[in-house]
């Protein structure tokens, strides 16, 4: 594999950075990633130069999240077309990068069709390469609007559940700006609600073992004054049985046809915990990340991280005995039953059933 992404200084900045953007420099286009692994300390960009150095950034967790992986996919696949290489065996590096996000795939896929077509027709290489940046363009702006209506579409369900505002909200990992193309998707639904003045308290889920949730959520939400208040994982169950939550909002990775979630581990306990409690446990998400090629839960791939994840802290040091085995899978699945309603840009799910996942438009 090449080097991995260069990266540019750790100047304090006062307005949010762009998680991906595509830049042009004299040695050809790049694409410039926030590194999400040194937030909430360092805001440091990577700039990825070649397939090979973006597809390390997406296996570190630089750039993560379901919707902006496919957008970071697709951008891939125009920098191998202009960058001269070879666009099927960079598209193939891309898709294997991380199994279990559906969205990583449709960007690839989407990039690579637009880059396929163009050349049959023009036989241009500029032109396939230019038509791979704009399908990836494109597909960067419709996620921004999916964000939005899945935000408004969000709001009015928690208002209909919950009449009378003063939503207490619990989340886990992070699914706002830094894993989309605009807003985000169940933190843009608690954000919508905040800026309605109707979000009481915003619940964060600190996610082990490499604390999205802690380092990201709630860098996130101080940035947009945000009510929050911080808790490690296995508080959450306490805060329910102290009726302290109205409802529990996470995004997806994958949902696959008969409506079960693939999710950041932890998701699975919550939505026990939510069905115990009688809370509301609602999934947000593009109608990207809804595969009818998966068929059921049993049939997603499930990522396993490295054990190193789990022994060590993020700076090396050791929590666990040298030699200690450790599980670590990336996602756990909740089945349909558990889910409340999946929102996504289209509209309201509920209950989440096969035929009405099949009825979505794409």
């Amino acid at each position: 594999m090449a080097d991995p992404c260069a990266r540019r200084g750790e100047d304090e900045r006062s307005s949010p950075i762009p998680a991906l953007r595509w830049e042009e420099s004299p040695e050809g286009p790049v694409l410039v990633l926030l590194d999400q692994t040194r937030l909430p300390s360092a805001e440091v960009e990577l700039v990825c130069a070649d397939v090979p150095a973006l597809v390390g950034a997406i296996r570190s967790l630089a750039v993560r999240g379901a919707p902006l992986l496919g957008i970071a996919g697709a951008h891939g696949v125009a920098l191998a077309a202009a960058r001269g290489a070879d666009v099927v065996r960079a598209a193939a590096a891309l898709e294997g990068a991380r199994p279990t996000a559906v969205n990583l795939a449709v960007g690839v896929r989407r990039a690579g069709d637009a880059h396929r077509e163009a050349l049959a027709r023009t036989g241009d290489p500029r032109e396939a390469a230019a038509a791979a940046l704009a399908a990836a363009r494109t597909l960067h702006h419709e996620d921004a609007e999916a964000g939005a209506r899945m935000a408004a579409h969000g709001l009015a369900l928690l208002d209909e559940l919950l009449p009378g505002g003063g939503h207490r909200v619990l989340t886990h990992c992070n699914t706002g700006s830094l894993v989309s193309g605009g807003e985000g998707t169940a933190f843009a639904v608690a954000l919508a609600a905040h800026r309605a003045g109707r979000l009481r308290r915003l619940w964060v889920d600190e996610t082990r073992p490499l604390l999205q949730g802690a380092r990201l959520t709630a860098y996130e939400a101080g940035r947009n004054g945000m009510p929050h208040t911080l808790l490690t994982d296995n508080a959450a169950g306490s805060l329910l049985a102290a009726r302290e939550v109205d409802a529990v909002l996470i995004g997806a990775d994958r949902i696959a046809a008969d409506g079960s979630v693939a999710n950041k581990v932890g998701s699975y306990p919550l939505a026990v915990l939510a069905r115990y409690h009688h809370v509301p446990f609602i999934v947000v998400a593009p109608v990207t990340t809804v595969d009818p090629g998966t068929p059921d839960g049993a049939s997603i791939e499930v990522e396993q991280r490295p054990g190193h994840e789990v022994t060590e802290t993020a700076g090396g040091v050791p929590v666990a005995p040298p030699g200690t085995p450790a599980y670590n899978p990336a996602f756990d699945v909740t089945p349909p039953e558990l889910v409340t309603a999946l929102v996504t840009e289209q509209g309201t799910i509920s209950p989440v059933t096969a035929a009405a996942l099949a009825a979505l438009r794409r």
